[in-house]
């Protein structure tokens, strides 16, 4: 019963996308208008190509977003140099802008095609695919469902489970198991990850730790560096990255608990979503403080308070400003942020205690003494004063951090082992194709 159920459901969200189909453009537009979606490029979210498909073996792989993107880049430049051609899918307009800067015209870049039968139909057409690759926990039914019908193989990487997805999977275990049976590996970043997948049907499961440990740290204009660090003049510095709402009025409050105990101090707050950054900047104001955006140049004074971090792509610079480093969507959001990048930069970090998304990350940091978990706005503004206070403390949470990361290493190898299978018959058919019979 419960498998008639199952592909019952799946059978009504196939032909009810397809219903649908015509309407989403008004949606599309609604994203574009509001800057979610390029407009010069939104027949690529129907599935139309605005590329050719190169000659010869081709790894279709999607990355959901920029944190997802920047953990592929190094899987994917190890399989180019197979000689596997890849079409690289995102779904936001700054991942499309990572790839753009990390990875160049190596990929093919396309925006992801909407989870629909039409769109799917002409994007699988067009490419189609020798293997799907597929980062973190994107699970899309009809993408999965139209790369079975094709007999395509599916691997899941870097794979991760939520506690909210796990739960809302667990009470529809038959569409889970219908859905995952699809799936020709999981390759999960823990243990518990790994254990939750297996629960839900999919098999083979191997773990292979975060590809995210394995990233190169955040790049930085050296010469943007030089000219921030020259403005800053060697005041005290903490930061507030990857703020979720209400958390930068928390880092603004505990600005000013601390700048009477800290003289010049410099708040740097970098939200996750730096539209909203004129809002953020009124509501600075209101406060009384002196607020530099870095996307109009604004020049940081000896009367500056914050350092409003309102640029993509410039993480690597905010983080090499400062020793200190709170990790947002922690405190007032749910889930946490990627603390691996702050830990790469040797930066001490700091947390709010809803940090379930990265928990093995974190679990690591805080049992190296790299991290340290704080349960609300007073106690994160005593961490930060203790550790502006005593710098034997400070460094040794840097030193801490920067270690764990070199300890946690060695999700790539393992990963490309589990994609060994899956590589080695298109290597043989890029050989071919080039002439060479040579291994």
């Amino acid at each position: 019963m419960s498998e008639r159920w199952a592909r019952a459901i799946l059978s009504t969200y196939r032909w009810a996308g397809a219903a649908a189909y015509p309407l989403v453009g008004s949606y599309v537009g609604w994203r574009a208008s509001k800057g979610k979606e390029d407009r010069s490029r939104r027949n690529e979210r129907y599935g139309r190509a605005s590329q050719p498909r190169p000659v010869g073996p081709l790894i279709w792989t999607h990355a959901a977003s920029v944190g997802e993107t920047i953990a592929v880049v190094p899987l994917l430049e190890r399989i180019m140099a197979y000689g596997i051609n890849i079409v690289l899918t995102t779904g936001t307009v700054t991942s499309a802008q990572v790839v753009k800067e990390r990875l160049g015209d190596t990929v093919i870049h396309q925006y992801v095609p909407l989870d629909l039968k039409p769109a799917l139909s002409n994007f699988l057409d067009h490419w189609q695919p020798d293997l799907a690759i597929i980062a973190e926990s994107e699970i899309w039914p009809m993408t999965i469902l139209e790369l079975g019908a094709r007999r395509v193989p599916q691997v899941l990487v870097n794979g991760r489970l939520s506690d909210r997805s796990f739960k809302q999977w667990s009470k529809r275990t038959f569409l889970a198991e219908a859905l995952f049976e699809n799936l020709a590996h999981v390759v999960a970043q823990s243990e518990v990850d790994g254990e939750r997948f297996s629960a839900l049907g999919a098999r083979p499961v191997t773990v292979s730790g975060n590809l995210k440990v394995d990233t190169m740290p955040p790049p930085v204009d050296p010469e943007a560096l030089e000219y921030v660090r020259h403005q800053l003049a060697g005041r005290k510095t903490w930061a507030a990255i990857s703020t979720h709402e209400g958390e930068e009025a928390i880092a603004v409050e505990v600005h000013k608990i601390l700048k009477p105990r800290h003289r010049g101090l410099v708040t740097i707050i970098v939200p996750r979503h730096p539209e909203r950054a004129d809002v953020l900047t009124r509501s600075m104001q209101a406060n009384g403080l002196r607020v530099a955006r870095r996307s109009r140049g604004e020049d940081i004074t000896p009367a500056t308070d914050i350092l409003l971090g309102d640029t993509i792509g410039e993480m690597g610079l905010y983080l090499r400003l400062t020793e200190i480093a709170f990790v947002g969507r922690s405190l007032t959001g749910k889930g946490g942020q990627n603390p691996l990048e702050p830990a790469m930069l040797n930066t001490a970090v700091l947390a709010g205690t809803n940090v379930q998304n990265f928990r093995d990350a974190y679990q690591h940091l805080i049992d190296a003494g790299g991290a340290k978990l704080v349960k609300d706005r007073p106690m994160l503004a005593g961490a930060v004063n203790f550790l502006l206070n005593n710098d034997q403390a400070r460094r040794g949470m840097m030193a801490a951090a920067a270690a764990t990361v070199g300890d946690m290493r060695g999700a790539l190898d393992r990963t490309l082992r589990a994609l060994d299978p899956y590589l080695q018959p298109l290597m043989v058919k890029s050989r071919l194709r080039d002439g060479d019979g040579r291994f």
